[in-house]
């Protein structure tokens, strides 16, 4: 069994707003978890082609600069960089493109004391790439939700706790009360970030509810002003 709840809190998740030169408003998504393994170790988790589909999904290309990866079913783009162990940091930051979109997602490694070592996942996306009414109806959690459930497998992958769970079965283990429970922690902790980077609380309390029900399939709760049918 997982302890969802220990996972759920052992995510730091942040948002901001950046800009780049020509005004443009920048997303900026962050998740940051301690691992139980050496730099080495969480680098090769990772990176290695072996290793990414133990916990996420299987992967093809070439991952050095200027190659291009493909995620089964999922993202693929661009190395941009990469950055090997060196002096307790490493990092690499790639193109995350599905469809039309792009968007960009660069991880960061640190060595903490001990025989532990620190993850932080940014992405960052183009405010105005974004659907209409997109953001106004899930908000942070649309994205977070899932970056959320790729930290918990690369937990278990690494033996934070005493479970296990096969990213062949994530889709189905979901639809469970457990599956359920991590995605209800997970959409709620990114309300609380929203909230924090200034949102509205009830309008980031709502957005979070649409994201949990979109993640477990349950129907969407109506947005204020949709007119919802009124009985004779």
């Amino acid at each position: 069994m997982i302890d969802v709840p220990a996972q759920i809190d052992a995510v730091t998740r942040g948002l901001r707003t950046e800009q780049v030169d020509d005004g443009s408003p920048l997303t900026v998504q962050t998740l940051v978890q301690e691992y139980p393994v050496g730099i080495a170790d969480l680098w090769d988790a990772v990176t290695s082609t072996d290793r990414i589909p133990r916990w996420f999904l299987p992967v093809s290309g070439d991952l050095r600069p200027g190659g291009r990866y493909q995620l089964q079913g999922n993202a693929g783009g661009e190395v941009l960089e990469c950055d090997p162990p060196r002096d307790g940091a490493a990092s690499y930051r790639v193109t995350w493109e599905m469809g039309e979109a792009v968007s960009w997602l660069r991880i960061r490694l640190a060595a903490v004391a001990g025989d532990r070592t620190s993850l932080e996942l940014e992405h960052t996306a183009r405010a105005a790439d974004l659907p209409a009414g997109f953001w106004e109806t899930y908000g942070p959690g649309a994205t977070g939700v899932g970056w959320d459930g790729g930290l918990l497998g690369l937990a278990l992958h690494l033996g934070t706790q005493d479970a296990a769970l096969d990213p062949a079965d994530a889709l189905a283990w979901g639809m469970t009360d457990e599956g359920r429970s991590f995605y209800r922690g997970s959409a709620d902790s990114w309300a609380q970030a929203h909230i924090s980077a200034g949102a509205d609380r009830a309008a980031a309390t709502a957005a979070a509810d649409r994201t949990y029900a979109f993640y477990t399939g349950e129907p969407p709760q109506p947005q204020a002003g949709d007119g919802a049918a009124k009985s004779d």
